[in-house]
């Protein structure tokens, strides 16, 4: 049986059996994976604790017949520190549902989509960041990587560059009163220019900012990406804004 190791974040665990579960990883060089972790439920389990939602692993992998690989080895890089505060481990679940949703396909390697959530998770767990803040940035990234890039500083139909008041999530970005379609949500200047600041990854800009502008950026976030993602995310709605 043919074994190999690889990093990988831990998205999703289910119970299997008496004392199994299958874990649901997002590898770097293979893309997402299911594998079952035998024994891991027993209270004298070398590896359980390593493969909770969130951590950073570095795992060794047998080959499975079917779908399922076996986990044989894991070491943890990055524990799962994110479940000891409520909203961050809200936060974090609404990273790796988003990022379950945007790569879609199993074992297709996307080392861009692996990068910007392993770098979102260890931003979260330094907790010097606003969590919404993180959760809205990878969104705009991810989304943005995945093709549905979001426009601020032109009108995303017509390219004109004055009087941007609004957003559309359905356009994918801000429109002028002319363009405007129905569902689209008023959005002053500073407000397009912190949703600029949250995609470039600009963190002086989101801190200088006042929460309130931030959760309204926020609702526009979360709008965009169930818009793209075709649903909600389940899990978003136990997020605060701000």
């Amino acid at each position: 049986m043919r074994t190999y190791r690889t990093e990988a974040v831990v998205l999703h665990t289910w119970k299997l059996g008496e004392a199994d579960r299958i874990i649901s990883l997002f590898t770097r060089e293979h893309g997402k994976i299911r594998a079952v972790a035998k024994g891991v439920r027993r209270t004298g389990s070398k590896f359980g604790a390593r493969l909770e939602p969130f951590g950073h692993v570095d795992v060794q992998l047998a080959e499975g017949r079917g779908s399922l690989e076996t986990v044989t080895q894991v070491e943890s890089l990055h524990p799962p520190m994110l479940g000891s505060d409520y909203d961050l481990f809200c936060a974090a679940e609404v990273l790796v549902e988003a990022a379950d949703r945007i790569v879609a396909e199993d074992r297709s390697p996307s080392l861009t989509q692996y990068r910007l959530l392993l770098g979102a998770l260890i931003a979260l767990g330094r907790g010097q960041l606003p969590a919404t803040a993180v959760v809205d940035s990878y969104l705009l990234r991810a989304l943005a990587a995945a093709g549905w890039a979001t426009t601020v500083e032109a009108c995303v139909q017509c390219g004109r560059t004055g009087e941007l008041r609004w957003f559309s999530p359905q356009l994918g970005g801000a429109v002028c009163p002319d363009c405007r379609p129905q569902g689209s949500a008023s959005a002053s200047p500073e407000l397009l220019a912190l949703i600029g600041a949250l995609l470039a990854g600009d963190w002086d800009h989101v801190r200088a900012t006042e929460p309130g502008l931030r959760s309204r950026a926020h609702g526009i976030v979360g709008a965009f990406a169930a818009w793209n993602l075709d649903r909600s995310l389940r899990s978003l709605p136990f997020l605060e804004g701000g």
